[in-house]
């Protein structure tokens, strides 16, 4: 991978507003994400990052694993609302696009070309063109971003937030001010951006070192902060779906008996 000058300056940003390194949910990878659910709420578009989050690094591939879910997140937001964007396929290290071409044949969904790695502002001007000339515009907080590196993938999402300003509301909380009372209220405000999603699972060990550094960073900062993911009082427990178990064979039966009598045993002594 070359070198990122957009990832490597984050720390220096992070100063500022550690915030950018917090997401919005946590699952293990994209099964674990109900796009219906996602869609009901209001999200109209999505971005992947592609390397260890659809596919093994250097393989345009889609995991077979996530082939159900895949499947669902682009019947859940329709064609076109589906965007992949990488810091390999697509971007200046890309020679004719022939890779994105290829990811796009085996994914079935565009890849963004792009001269500047994420999270940079410039990458984040390409997402923002991309679904601005779609015939039915995406708006930033009508976006999931979805990734498993947080000084990219996280930090890009949380760039694309702003504040916006809500009604004043009286220190009692039970009704709106007057221009005259808001003097003595304290502005109120809220972000407004995509929901932002760390995939923790790994397809294939790669750069363990610096996602360990990238983890332990983040949750030095939430220990201290609590993060702003846009969504109120919002559960986002309902945007999450557990994996059905699978069944147990006749073998993996007959040793939980041999340990459940054993245990009986042993506390009958």
């Amino acid at each position: 991978m070359p070198f990122n000058l957009p990832g490597t300056i984050v720390p220096l940003h992070l100063i500022i507003n550690p915030r950018l390194v917090l997401p919005s949910m946590v699952v293990k990878d994209i099964r674990h994400l109900d796009f219906v659910e996602l869609r009901k709420a209001g999200y109209r578009g999505a971005v992947f990052d592609k390397d260890n989050c659809l596919t093994k690094p250097n393989k345009d591939q889609l995991v077979p694993e996530l082939q159900e879910a895949w499947k669902e997140c682009r019947d859940a937001f329709g064609e076109g609302n589906v965007l992949i964007v990488s810091n390999s396929a697509g971007t200046r290290i890309d020679p004719g696009g022939i890779q994105a071409e290829s990811v796009t044949y085996h994914l079935s969904a565009p890849v963004l070309r792009h001269k500047v790695f994420k999270p940079s502002y410039a990458c984040i001007s390409s997402i923002r063109t991309y679904f601005s000339s779609l015939q039915k515009p995406v708006k930033d907080e009508e976006l999931i971003v979805v990734g498993d590196r947080i000084f990219t993938d996280i930090v890009l999402a949380n760039r694309m937030s702003r504040r916006r300003a809500l009604p004043p509301w009286s220190p009692d909380g039970e009704k709106e001010v007057s221009r005259s009372e808001d003097q003595t209220t304290k502005k109120r405000t809220m972000r407004v951006g995509p929901l932002s999603v760390w995939t923790t699972g790994v397809w294939y060990k790669e750069s363990m070192a610096m996602r360990y550094l990238e983890k332990s960073f983040m949750q030095s900062i939430q220990r201290y902060i609590v993060a702003d993911n846009g969504l109120g009082h919002t559960d986002i427990s309902r945007f999450m779906k557990e994996l059905p178990q699978p069944p147990s064979s006749p073998e993996t039966k007959k040793q939980g008996l041999f340990k459940r009598v054993w245990g009986i045993l042993l506390s009958a002594r």
